[in-house]
């Protein structure tokens, strides 16, 4: 499992102009089970996305899709982790996920 930390690098207003581009792409991945939570730090200078894939190649190159990279609005940091404890019912949807 992977945490994508973004960090916004320009004034909000300009990356609100690419919000509805970013939800569409965050939506194609969770879609295809890539993406399993996302949302805006507190406060908002960023965001972090639980992904989860084979390699840090493979949410590297997704990230780069992000319209907010695109467009470089943001900075992004990837950290993996294996998830040695959860909660029964976040496993179980691991295990379907897998």
């Amino acid at each position: 499992m992977f945490i994508v930390n973004l960090n916004y690098i320009v004034p909000l207003e300009k990356l609100d102009a690419h919000m509805n581009d970013h939800v569409k792409f965050l939506q194609k991945y969770y879609k295809l089970n890539v993406f399993l939570a996302s949302g805006r730090k507190v406060p908002r200078t960023g965001g972090i996305i639980l992904a989860l894939v084979k390699s840090k190649e493979e949410i590297e190159a997704i990230m780069h899709e992000d319209p907010f990279c695109v467009h470089k609005l943001t900075e992004f940091t990837i950290t993996e982790f294996l998830t040695s404890q959860t909660h029964p019912e976040f496993k179980k949807m691991l295990k379907e996920l897998m």
